[in-house]
């Protein structure tokens, strides 16, 4: 059914849809039809008379709302450092910042504190407890249970949904209305700022280091840098085609574009281009001496060389196993490259003899994202899951947890909160990005948009940052107590 927009009352006044009784019982307008008004029963007639009935006073609990999830506030402490980025490169520690094998000590394997918080969670551990749980019997008892929720929850105003007329700004409801009027829900982070200038998806968001400018990459052709202390846009490049991708390494910038990798160093000035690339180059990683760029016909390119003064890069090797093109690239511990892609397999690299070591099969739609936490592997795929891998006995990868969304999943990213809980960011094809706290995917809040979030990005002092289809680039931070 077509929803369309509310009108406003004679002279621009506005009238609440739950003053009046309109042309039903105890209206004044004989109706020529006993149907219901349609929009009367959703809560959003405006007119008044109406020609159908408005038997009576809309029941709130009738109006449709989405399926409510508890929020589990927290306290906070003293901000601490909050990304989970790479150990430095001569760091004892590394193997305890990405992925780790259980043998060679190179692919993610299983801990078994965490893994017992994400047994917790299983389908198995539910099956195996639902024995206990009561059984509602007759009608009767099912009411009684109904009754017994308070109002205030149904009405509760941390719903999923932000209002869709909000948005637009043509609500009628005001304080009344179900859905959520604000950009986010959560109560230890706040909406800073939005960067308004790209015209199209962002596909790209970048730090690098020693630049006081956030770099990002649209769909519109152009890079922007924005100046990190006034939210300005500092300067603009035009590149003339879409950029895919987006990373840094040290004060390097790497940018995805159709049939080539451009490389700037935002101290010196430098430009360089990396040709080899054929087609769209949407994921980068960058790693050591190392550049990693998949593209859109399901090849992997891989660059050589250093990121000091002068960049030397040399093409090392290509990487061919995918049948569709890479969606994400994420390096973990050792020699150890992940790919996921659009032919819905996850692909395991071997980066010291670009040997093809594994293969995933646990999705089925398109991998969109990966990303690597304490000894798992996590891949998000529109097939609406969340895997987390671990290793097995074997030395294979197999999925110990899946996590469930209504939507498809679109990006994924992570750092900890200031009590210094590790925070996962999920995107969703729905224009929401959600927050669970790790290893329990407890919700923590969500941040909402008014197109798809293509892609997060993590900064220093507890920032972190979103950019959507529309163009906008929106930064939040956590709060501190």
């Amino acid at each position: 059914m077509e929803i369309k927009t509310a009108r406003r009352g004679p002279q621009g006044k506005e009238s609440s849809v739950f003053d009046r009784l309109g042309a039903g019982r105890g209206g004044h307008l004989n109706n020529s039809s006993n149907k219901i008004c349609k929009f009367w029963l959703s809560g959003r007639c405006l007119k008044n008379p109406c020609r159908f009935a408005h038997s009576e006073t809309p029941d709130v609990a009738t109006i449709h709302r989405p399926r409510l999830t508890p929020y589990y506030p927290h306290s906070s402490n003293a901000l601490v450092s909050n990304t989970w980025q790479r150990a430095p490169r001569n760091s004892q520690n590394v193997q305890e910042k990405v992925v780790n094998h259980k043998s060679s000590e190179n692919v993610p394997g299983k801990s078994e504190s965490h893994l017992d918080d994400f047994k917790k969670k299983s389908p198995e551990s539910v099956s195996e407890s639902s024995s206990e749980c009561s059984v509602v019997e007759n009608d009767s008892n099912l009411e009684n249970v109904v009754e017994e929720k308070p109002l205030e929850h149904v009405l509760k105003k941390t719903a999923e949904r932000v209002c869709e007329f909000w948005v637009q700004g043509t609500c009628v409801y005001g304080d009344q209305c179900p859905y959520l009027h604000s950009w986010f829900r959560g109560d230890k982070f706040k909406r800073l700022a939005e960067l308004q200038g790209h015209n199209k998806a962002v596909n790209g968001i970048a730090l690098p280091l020693r630049c006081n400018k956030l770099c990002s990459g649209s769909s519109d052709g152009t890079i922007r840098l924005w100046d990190c202390h006034t939210g300005q846009c500092a300067n603009v490049i035009n590149l003339g085609s879409e950029v895919g991708s987006v990373c840094s390494e040290g004060p390097w910038l790497f940018v995805g574009l159709p049939n080539v990798v451009k490389v700037w160093n935002t101290e010196s000035g430098a430009e360089y281009s990396l040709n080899g690339p054929v087609g769209q180059v949407n994921a980068l990683e960058s790693v050591n001496d190392l550049l990693f760029a998949g593209v859109e016909d399901g090849v992997i390119l891989a660059w050589k060389g250093t990121c000091e003064s002068n960049l030397t890069f040399q093409l090392a090797a290509t990487l061919k196993g995918h049948i569709h093109g890479i969606t994400s690239l994420v390096v973990g511990v050792g020699n150890r490259l992940y790919s996921g892609s659009n032919d819905h397999s996850i692909r395991v690299w071997d980066h010291e003899n670009w040997q093809c070591i594994m293969t995933l099969n646990g999705h089925d739609d398109v991998v969109k994202s990966l990303m690597c936490w304490d000894k798992y592997l996590l891949s998000g795929s529109l097939d609406c899951t969340i895997k987390v891998w671990a290793s097995a006995e074997d030395g294979s990868l197999e999925v110990i947890y899946t996590h469930s969304e209504e939507q498809g999943i679109l990006a994924l990213s992570g750092m900890t909160d200031p009590d210094v809980k590790p925070i996962l960011y999920c995107s969703c094809s729905d224009k929401s990005v959600h927050l669970y706290e790790l290893p329990t995917f407890t919700d923590r809040g969500r941040l909402f948009a008014k197109q798809e979030v293509q892609t997060l990005q993590i900064g220093p002092g507890g920032l972190f940052f979103t950019g959507d289809q529309t163009g906008l680039l929106t930064v939040y931070t956590w709060l501190a107590d």
